[in-house]
Parts: structure tokens; sequence; C-alpha cells
């Protein structure tokens, strides 16, 4: 790249000397995250992070890309696949990275009366701040804008196409709930939860009214939505998925039974529900087996074709804008394989969340040495008493006693410097600790 901008400022500087025009010469960018510290009203406190291929349209389009609790916008850049289908077909994405606190850590808000009124504040005009920053920064199309995200992300992506359907074109909720489950705050951790306790119930028209309500008087058209679930969901209850394609397909109009069904790949089971003109505008695939660990491989990509995204944009590089982004944190693309670190070259932070008879864990591991580590496995043992029921980021095996978490295909790469958070849900007797001691790849890991 140095070698073509040489080459051009030659032939700029031969123009000149001929008293020809000069063309401007615009200056290379390598695609990164980037984090963009001002960006608008803020009400929800949070972090953006953005990410713009090279090549891309004139007009890109946007999606929003927001993690699970517990995580960070740069967290799910890295353990999603997101970004690489962003440079294959060119639209910007946004990751956000949620603060807020209701029984987790970094939660989108989905629960206060707040994030619940179109233009209310918290989390969801923070997010909007974001696209329209975006639209100007980058000349992104504003007709072409879309939400995803995994658990707390797949929740906060339903409320956004709830509260702003002029907004969003489609959406696809991974493991999420329908809008307005929440009761507030106190509602929202699990074993406390009405939402997420397995016997949420309501009506389609119930469903339907929450999401006509969250903006009155709203006659024009609804984003098209997507749902993922893993069946064996024990978390967010898979039995939610249900109560969601009943909201949606209310929103719209249509029968509670679909239009198509088919089985796209193994174990994954397809719904689809189509308007009389042919158009699918709700789908739910349930993930037979799976629990809280969505989006798996391959499963970004559907969503992106679902979006209808997947037109390659022209091989040529859109400038960056005048005013570029303020550098922040970025998270580096994943490195090559290399062995793995050596003793110390790791660091892990553990975050419990207990209630009665259960629990949440989140582990975060950060990769402290200098070279990235390609395949992974974490050991670590539980408290007696505690069994793990369901996990997401890793599998887990055995469940209780001496357990080794193992990477997932989209997350095996934890770059040098960088991290990953895995979590678990578990069951318990009493005894709530932390494990005292991990070891990544065989290597003892600091504790943060």
């Amino acid at each position: 790249m140095r070698i073509r901008t040489k080459v051009l400022l030659a032939v700029a500087a031969t123009l000149a000397a001929a008293g020809l025009v000069v063309p401007t010469i615009q200056p290379a960018y390598a695609a990164s995250l980037t984090e963009v510290t001002s960006f608008g009203e803020n009400p929800g406190r949070m972090r953006m992070h953005v990410y713009v291929p090279d090549t891309r349209p004139a007009r890109p389009a946007t999606v929003v890309a927001m993690h699970g609790c517990g995580g960070s916008g740069p967290g799910f850049y890295s353990s999603s696949e997101f970004a690489s289908l962003a440079d294959r077909y060119g639209y910007i994405v946004i990751y956000p990275t949620a603060t807020q606190q209701a029984g987790f850590g970094n939660c989108f808000d989905t629960w206060s009366d707040a994030a619940k009124r179109r233009g209310g504040g918290s989390d969801p005009v923070s997010i909007i701040s974001m696209i329209r920053w975006v639209q100007q920064q980058y000349g992104a199309d504003p007709d072409r804008v879309y939400a995803t995200g995994s658990s707390s992300g797949g929740m906060m992506t339903n409320h956004m196409l709830a509260l702003y359907p002029d907004v969003f074109k489609a959406g696809a909720a991974f493991m999420g709930v329908p809008y307005n489950c929440f009761a507030g705050a106190a509602d929202y951790p699990p074993g406390s939860s009405q939402c997420t306790g397995g016997s949420m119930n309501r009506t389609p028209q119930q469903w339907g009214d929450a999401v006509r309500q969250a903006y009155p008087g709203y006659a024009g058209p609804r984003p098209r939505v997507q749902l993922w679930h893993g069946t064996a969901d024990t978390l967010v209850p898979y039995s939610l998925l249900q109560e969601s394609i009943e909201q949606w397909t209310n929103v719209f109009g249509l029968s509670q039974t679909p239009t198509s069904t088919d089985t796209p790949q193994a174990n994954w089971n397809r719904r689809r529900y189509a308007d009389a003109n042919g158009t699918v505008q709700v789908e739910a695939y349930s993930i037979q087996g799976a629990g809280h660990t969505l989006p798996g491989a391959g499963m970004a990509a559907a969503a992106i074709a679902f979006f209808g995204l997947t037109t390659t944009p022209s091989p040529t590089t859109t400038p960056s804008p005048t005013t570029t982004p303020t550098p922040g944190p970025t998270t580096p693309p994943p490195g090559p394989t290399t062995p793995p670190p050596g003793v110390g070259a790791c660091r892990v932070g553990v975050d419990v969340n207990a209630w009665n008879s259960g629990l949440t864990e989140n582990i975060t591991i950060t990769n402290t040495g200098g070279t990235a580590v390609s395949g992974w496995s974490l050991a670590f043992t539980l408290p007696g008493g505690q069994v793990i029921t369901s996990g997401w980021n890793a599998t887990y095996s055995p469940a209780t006693g001496q357990v080794t978490a193992r990477n997932v295909a989209y997350n095996a790469t934890i770059p040098a410097n960088g991290s990953t958070t895995i979590g678990f849900q578990a069951t318990h007797t009493g005894n709530t600790a932390k494990p005292t001691s991990f070891t990544l790849n065989g290597a003892t890991c600091t504790l943060a």
C-alpha cells in the first residue's frame, strides 16, 4: 500500500510540474475496529466501536451488533462473524458496549421505563445516536439499517425493532425475549424473573399490543424479524422463542401457522411466516440440542442473507471521511496459529450472579502473552455442589468437579493482549463461590 501511495505522489508531482490539474489523493486505510468517544446524545453511558470495511459502496448498509451480558463491543467483534462478513459484503458494523447493571454486568437496558419509551432515554437513545453518527460520517444508507445480537443483545434487537420501526429494516435476535417481557430491573436476573422463569405465556394479541404501544400511531412498514434459539437453553428458556414468534406474527397480522418449514442445515429447524405477497416477514430457527451458545458458525451469514446484504460491493475503496473517528482501544483481528502461551501468559476474571438454587458465571480470559493462542482449553474446578446445566461461547465437560471449557469455532483464537468471555449457568446446593484457579492450555493463569 505504501508503494502504491508513493507512485501516486510521484504522478501528482509530474502533473503539477506540467501545469496540469493534480488529482486529490486520498490516504489508504486498513480496516480495524475503532472506538468513537463522542457520537452524540448518550443517556445510556455506552461505549461505541465501529468497523468500516475498506471496500464498500457509496451508501453502505449499517448493522448494529450487540453482545450478551458481561460482554463488550470489542468482545463481540472478535467472537462473532459479522466483521469478516462486512469485509466481503461492504456494510458497516456498530458494536455498542452496554454499561447497565441489573443483576449482571454490562447488560442492555430492556427493563426500565425510560428504555421502553421511544426517545425516552437510556440505551435505545444511545444506539440511535451511534447510527446517526455513522450516517453522517460515512454517508451510510438510512434505509438499510439492521440490528442483531446475542442474549442481552438479542433482547435489545427485539426492543429496538419495536421502538424504532422507522429506523430498522430488519433484525436477527439470538436467544432473545419478546419486547416488554421484563417488568423492571428486579425482574431481570435469572431465578427471580417472571420473564425468563420458564412460565411466561401471553396471548399473541397481548404481545402485539405491546409493540404497537411502543410507537403509538405508527402506520408505516415494520422491520422483518429473524429469531434464533437453542432447544436446550435453560438460561433464556426455549419456550420464549414461541412467545417472540407470537408477538411478531401478530404485529404483521400473520397466522400462527408457518407458511413453510424446512431444515436448511443439520439440527437447524426453520419456520417461515410469509405475507399474502409471499414475503417472509418472520422466520424462526430452533437449533436442536443447543444451549445458551448462539450464534454458532454460519448463523451470522444466515442473518446477513436474511437482511439482503449478500451482494458483493464493487471493488472500489470508498475514502474515509474528513473527520475521522477518535482512536480508542481496539480489538485486533485473530493472529496466526502459535503454540500455547507459557506460564503466567494469561489472566482470568470471574463474575458470579447467584440466587436461591442457581447461578451464572461469566469468565473473561485474557491472553497476556506476546503471541496469539489458536485453539484453547481452560481448566478449573467447580466448588462442591455446583453442576453446569448450560453454557455459552464454549463447550464444558464434565458438568461438575474438574471442568474443561473448550473454544467454539468463532472464538478459537485469542490475540496477543486480547480477551474472550465465556460463561455458564449452574445449579448449586449452597456454595456459590468462584473457582480458585484456572489453567489455559496447561499454563497457570493469574486471577484478575
